[in-house]
């Protein structure tokens, strides 16, 4: 399962579900779960080129906690907005 959050609405995505994210909308995704989870992100139109997905791979598989700034930059890079958690 994995735990989405849309604006300030938290939702749990089983296997097998799917859930929209409207353009625009400040998003972020967690698996607080004790097992691996996978997921499939389509983005229409095309907005992310595979190089995005690449530097933030390298960021996040570092061995050692991702640099929130190092993601941030990225972000920035690629067009996106990053908004840090309210929690």
């Amino acid at each position: 399962m994995m735990t989405f959050t849309v604006g300030e609405k938290v939702i749990n995505i089983a296997p097998g579900e799917t859930y929209f994210i409207p353009r625009g909308a400040v998003h972020g995704f967690n698996n607080l779960q004790h097992e691996d989870a996978k997921a499939l992100a389509v983005i229409t139109p095309a907005l992310l080129a595979p190089a995005y997905f690449k530097e933030m791979a390298e960021i996040i598989n570092a061995g050692a906690p991702p640099d929130i700034e190092k993601l941030k930059m990225v972000m920035a890079k690629h067009g996106l907005v990053p908004v840090m958690p309210t929690m």
